[in-house]
């Protein structure tokens, strides 16, 4: 595969490369760079993460990454997800290998490591007390978003306070090249690339994915997560577990998704801060090469679009109806899903075990 076609896949879909002269340069003087993706274990998988990540790791892998997929355990500890019972943490990241695989992320393709595994090294802790010492408390603390804490906090745990050094060392310690994750992520990412730059380590190269909104309608909020408004805009309006109406998992049943899809905020002639546009953009043409619009012979019959731009063409001239660009996009979501149903429908141990945490929690 040729350097151009290797940068194309890296960058795809991407909304934000630091910097993309960087990976150039990596993919021309490294043959099997390497990649990561780190996941707090937090609750059922939805389509943000197993399809806007999943597409993008696969990317990765196809244009010649050693990817590893990490699996945050202790920063999930610390983060108080799942009730911060490390049990059900892990139960819950051995949940995400089988998403993954399920939505075709080969095992034998990418690697899995256990944040607990590098804990055991004090050469990992001695790297998370060199970040520390490189970056100021306020440095610091304008990284909490990426906990998901809004930098307004004034009552926080200490152990908060590690998160970033850690996610920073994870990168250092692990001799990653290129940091992956979506744009909540990115202050961790930047805080990696200072420190590297005053410790002689080696600097990340970093690719951020955009956060998939939920299917509600985007909210004013006063909350603060970043101080680029259309980022804090991004992160307050994204697809969250909490909010199962409004997002999509990866195993809902078809019945679940055409609920959920019809339901969606979808105005006439808006793309922009539409969530059924985010799903044709982000999701059904990072997995299909075209969307069908199983439209009555009535209203023009079936109809099928080659790319996103084609169809927001048409939506904006009100020549693809609310109704039947929901439709097709459930039809198409269903199809892309359909092998994580089928895994779990022929595994459901551990996806029962995750709702009875879920429940419980």
């Amino acid at each position: 595969m040729d350097l151009e076609h290797k940068l194309t896949l890296a960058t795809r879909n991407a909304e934000e490369i630091v910097t993309t002269q960087e990976l150039r340069e990596l993919l021309e003087t490294k043959t099997k760079p390497t990649a990561y993706w780190g996941f707090e274990s937090s609750g059922l998988m939805h389509i943000g993460m197993g399809i806007v990540c999943g597409s993008k790791i696969k990317d990765m892998i196809k244009a010649g990454f050693e990817f590893t997929i990490f699996l945050a355990d202790w920063h999930s500890w610390i983060n108080n997800k799942l009730g911060g019972n490390m049990e059900n943490i892990r139960v819950c990241g051995e949940y995400f290998k089988q998403c993954f695989t399920a939505l075709g992320i080969k095992p034998e393709s990418v690697q899995y490591v256990w944040a607990s595994d590098i804990a055991k090294d004090i050469e990992y802790w001695e790297k998370v007390i060199r970040m520390a010492k490189s970056a100021s408390i306020k440095r610091t603390w304008r990284a909490l978003p990426i906990m998901g804490r809004e930098t307004s906090l004034t009552d926080m745990e200490t152990a908060w306070v590690y998160y970033p050094c850690m996610q920073a060392a994870d990168i250092f310690h692990m001799n990653i090249d290129v940091a992956c994750a979506g744009m909540d992520q990115r202050k961790a990412h930047m805080l990696a690339r200072d420190s590297a730059e005053k410790l002689g380590w080696k600097k990340p190269v970093c690719i951020h994915t955009h956060l998939l909104m939920g299917l509600q309608e985007p909210e004013k909020m006063e909350k603060k997560f970043d101080e680029d408004v259309n980022v804090n805009v991004e992160i307050s309006s994204k697809m969250s577990k909490s909010s199962p109406q409004t997002c999509i998992f990866v195993h809902d049943t078809p019945d679940d998704i055409k609920a959920k899809v019809k339901a969606a905020y979808c105005p006439p002639k808006q793309v922009e801060g539409n969530p059924v546009f985010e799903l044709v953009n982000y999701v059904i043409f990072a997995e299909k090469e075209q969307l069908d619009i199983p439209r009555p012979s009535k209203y023009g019959g079936p109809e099928s679009y080659e790319n996103y731009e084609e169809t927001a063409k048409a939506y904006l001239k009100e020549k693809l109806h609310p109704l039947d660009l929901k439709n097709g996009v459930a039809e198409a979501l269903i199809e892309i899903l359909k092998p994580a149903r089928e895994h779990f429908r022929r595994h459901p141990q551990t996806l029962e075990k995750m709702r009875k945490i879920e429940i419980t929690r």
